[in-house]
């Protein structure tokens, strides 16, 4: 019993999350090396329209957009040292974040909006945490809505952020009629500013072209990338429920948090039901959620001596799905 604690506690600790990182990083180095094309994108913004590579230069691209990876999930580990959503002291909310990440290699070879809204939105997450009954905190809900209207602009995916945000801050018990006026001035002011200093024109407005995933004519490329997201998603809400009794028990200021994960996950796979050509936008937003779910249950069943098996079962089944996409190249 002893060896399996043992192997327990070192998916929790930080030679595990170490390991997971440097995959990340030689799971780049491949992808770039062996010409994994990168993600595309299948909307534009509401005004703008940016290339899927948001660098030009490909090694650089690719150096840029795992460094942002590293970057996110190094604020979600300092995040939970803060505000303790996840209350066991673990790594492992890192560690499964990029191994979900290397599931999918073309995501990895070049920065992209996906990278870009996953980073945006764990910087965002800290002053929404922070602003926990804090009926002064609407400068923290201007900016936040304030960036994901601007991101809108570039690409529609950031409109995602709006509501999960939003019932972030109504659980945070803060959006009183202050709080809703910062929220509607954090969205006008982007477009206020755009508009008026005449870089674009009332003409220029774009509506989100969706298309949902029961309408969706796949290539193997795409229905390989949705049988990804899909079970990501999967198991993400498995796991949300298995832990949702158990968190009930916390207290409300955790709750409350931890509730924010679940809005944002359920979020991300609406996303990817409707606007199924932006599933690899939405992806790892996704795998950040479920990453959360992930440390949950690895946390909180002690009991369980043989949980390992799972962490096991999840790096190798990550792992052999990344190989197995770079092998069709």
């Amino acid at each position: 019993m002893a060896a399996r604690e043992h192997i327990n506690e070192w998916f929790n600790g930080q030679p595990f999350m170490l390991l997971c990182a440097l995959a990340l990083v030689v799971a780049t180095a491949i992808g770039v090396a062996v010409g994994e094309q990168p993600v595309a994108s299948g909307s534009t913004g509401i005004f703008f329209t940016l290339q899927d590579t948001l660098i030009g230069n490909g090694v650089l691209s690719a150096a840029v957009n795992v460094l942002c990876l590293l970057a996110a999930g190094g604020i979600m580990l300092a995040m939970n040292k803060v505000f303790s959503y996840v209350r066991m002291v673990t790594r492992l909310l890192v560690s499964a974040f990029f191994l979900l990440q290397l599931a999918h290699p073309a995501g990895l070879v070049s920065f992209n909006m996906g990278t870009l809204m996953c980073l945006v939105t764990a910087l965002a997450i800290m002053p929404l945490f922070a602003a926990y009954q804090d009926h002064h905190s609407q400068r923290s809900i201007f900016l936040i809505f304030a960036i994901a209207a601007a991101g809108s602009m570039f690409h529609c995916g950031f409109l995602i952020l709006m509501p999960a945000f939003l019932l972030g801050f109504f659980n945070m018990g803060v959006m009183n009629l202050k709080g809703v006026l910062a929220m509607l001035f954090g969205l006008i002011t982007p477009f206020w500013i755009v508009l008026g200093l005449g870089i674009v024109a009332p003409g220029d407005f774009r509506a989100p072209h969706l298309g949902g995933i029961w309408n969706a004519g796949w290539t193997l490329s795409e229905g390989l990338l949705l049988i990804v997201a899909g079970a990501t998603a999967v198991l993400g809400i498995v796991l949300a429920v298995m832990n949702l009794m158990t968190l009930m028990n916390y207290r409300m200021q955790t709750r409350v948090y931890n509730a924010f994960f679940v809005f944002m996950l359920v979020m991300a796979v609406i996303a990817i039901c409707l606007d199924y050509r932006n599933t690899a936008i939405y992806l790892p937003l996704l795998n950040m959620m479920v990453a959360v779910q992930i440390a949950h249950t690895h946390t909180l069943r002690t009991s369980v001596h043989y949980r390992y098996v799972f962490m096991l079962l999840l790096a190798c089944g990550c792992v052999a799905v990344g190989v197995a996409q770079l092998m069709m190249k």
